[in-house]
């Protein structure tokens, strides 16, 4: 079976919803997984925009969440999950934001597009603290089982 990633909130290349945004109650999306190979000991999540600032000229990847420890029983994340009801183990990384939790879609200009990347591993991440991207990312090589991806698009109404 295949790794795959769904939100009910959204379609995959769908529109998010607002109340997922900045514009909205910036709280994170319901996200759901199945097809968890077999070997499995922990899945990262990691949410980020590579069309940062503007999507006709990005200049970087903006980093939204970032998960890692996710016990491979978890079969999905709540909307508006909180670092306290969080599964059991499971660690954060710094966002672009500079927070931990969640930050929804803010886009300065035009239409964004989100990745949502779920990640199964062969091992328990060592703990990295609260690490950015490129050190979580930098932690991983090697022991990458499968991968999923959702992405989801948004712009500014206001």
């Amino acid at each position: 079976m295949t790794l795959v990633l769904r939100s009910p909130a959204f379609a995959a290349g769908g529109e998010i919803p607002v109340e997922y945004t900045c514009e909205g109650r910036d709280m994170s999306p319901p996200l759901t997984w199945q097809g968890i190979p077999a070997g499995t000991r922990s899945l990262v999540l990691i949410v980020a925009d590579p069309d940062a600032p503007d999507p006709t000229a990005p200049q970087m990847t903006w980093v939204h969440w970032l998960l890692y420890n996710l016990p491979p029983e978890t079969e999905g994340l709540s909307a508006g999950i909180t670092s306290q009801n969080l599964p059991a183990g499971t660690r954060e990384g710094i966002n672009d934001f500079k927070r931990t939790r969640y930050g929804g879609p803010c886009p300065p200009i035009g239409r964004h597009r989100y990745f949502h990347k779920l990640y199964a591993l062969d091992t328990m991440l060592a703990d990295l603290g609260t690490p950015t991207k490129s050190q979580l990312e930098a932690a991983m090589p090697g022991h990458i089982l499968a991968q999923a991806e959702l992405m989801g698009t948004y712009e500014k109404t206001r």
